[in-house]
């Protein structure tokens, strides 16, 4: 026997689980404690899931309604038409799973600039890398002996181009076209699995208010949305039936500026968000054999269904009904303080249900800003029992804005 066991990395696609009995009130027991165990929505290319810089991950890991920044790419490209500056990049370097290796990291790369003197359009560009590190591939041999079988080099990546059109004077709205390639099994060559391809397209849209005068303060209202990674599946082996979803999320956010003086400001902004996937289904079958037996399967599987037909039915399609269904969303808060647009310390939360993934973390950030350069980092710090695979990592990331400023600057 000679079967690579990095074939179990298709987990994701293939995941199922079924249990057979006689009858039926034993199936509908082992289906109420199925529905009492954790049901992770599963995706292909979860490291398009990642926040990719420093200042949403000091935020909650969130960025959708936050203001303008040159990372906007990831969260929201419809937020670039109301940069402070003409045109920006910006790097970032994620490291990942540190508690167990030093080798896996994230990179990303972004661009944008605004196109004509109007400064109502922009273009946006990035580049999101992420490295698994080095795998020793093994099988079994003959005598069920460890063969060595080479090392594999798995990693991910996506290249995006956003244009954005400022509609009115206080909102925008966005498209991001997107390459994506997962090459899980780089190295193995079996003939079963394949590195798998395809595109997919970002739809958002950005609101900031005028500026509102109170007594102690001047006020903006931000609102946003983006629809995330809406494309055909991911194809690893060659067969639509193991085909992964895209992790095609709905994010929906809205945040507010205090200006209390020409130095001081805090942003608050808060952001739900939630996966358009099937949710894996838990249901019983009956079968009958040919002398009239009946026999009932607890079965639990992704089901295969249309890009459109899994958007619109990840609504409802939750085992054990609403309160299910409620457990699919995430949320996350954040507040950035900032002074004279020079330092800026941030902090936020971010919560998943334990039946979905049970991230829940705090995290921590700090920003500099000199002329046209800026340094971001941020810290997480786990809050729930189960392994976070960011826990007490440092991000950071660093940002250089040119062409000079835009009418957006003087809004205050």
């Amino acid at each position: 026997m000679k079967k690579i066991t990095a074939s179990l990395l298709i987990l994701a696609s293939a995941f199922s689980y079924a249990q057979t009995f006689d009858t039926k009130a034993e199936a509908e027991s082992a289906l109420k404690n199925e529905l009492k165990e954790p049901n992770p929505i599963m995706t292909g290319a979860p490291f398009l899931r990642i926040s990719p810089d420093a200042r949403a991950g000091g935020l909650g890991d969130q960025g959708v309604a936050t203001s303008a920044d040159n990372y906007s790419q990831f969260w929201n490209a419809a937020k670039y038409s109301f940069a402070k500056d003409y045109s920006g990049v910006a790097f970032s370097y994620t490291p990942y799973m540190t508690s167990l290796t030093s080798d896996v990291f994230l990179l990303n790369a972004t661009y944008y600039t605004f196109l004509g003197e109007d400064e109502r359009s922009t273009l946006g560009a990035s580049i999101y890398y992420f490295n698994m590190g080095e795998i020793e591939l093994n099988s079994l041999g003959v005598n069920n002996e460890i063969v060595p079988n080479g090392m594999a080099k798995p990693n991910e990546f996506s290249i995006d181009l956003s244009y954005g059109l400022r509609l009115t004077d206080n909102y925008s709205m966005a498209v991001t076209g997107r390459f994506i390639r997962s090459d899980l099994f780089n190295g193995i060559s079996d003939g079963t699995v394949q590195a798998a391809n395809t595109f997919a397209v970002d739809l958002a849209g950005y609101y900031e208010s005028e500026t509102m005068d109170t007594n102690n303060f001047e006020g903006k209202l931000r609102g946003g949305f983006q629809v995330s990674n809406i494309g055909p599946k991911l194809d690893y082996s060659n067969s639509e039936d193991n085909a992964s979803y895209l992790p095609t999320t709905l994010r929906l956010g809205v945040g507010y500026d205090f200006k209390f003086d020409d130095y001081n400001k805090v942003g608050i902004t808060t952001e739900f968000s939630k996966l358009l996937v099937p949710t894996p289904d838990i249901r019983i079958e009956e079968t009958v054999d040919g002398n009239g037996n009946s026999q009932y399967t607890v079965v639990r599987d992704i089901p295969n269904k249309g890009v459109m037909e899994s958007m619109f039915g990840s609504f409802g399609d939750a085992p054990g009904g609403g309160s299910e269904e409620l457990k699919e969303i995430m949320y996350s808060v954040g507040a950035e303080y900032s002074y004279n647009d020079a330092l800026f310390v941030r902090a936020g939360y971010f919560h998943e249900s334990k039946m979905k993934g049970d991230r829940q973390h705090l995290t921590l950030g700090l920003g500099l800003k000199y002329n046209a350069f800026a340094f971001n980092a941020s810290y997480l710090v786990p809050m729930s029992d189960t392994n976070n695979a960011l826990e007490n990592t440092l991000r950071f990331g660093i940002a250089w804005n040119f062409g000079g400023e835009t009418q957006n600057n003087y809004d205050y």
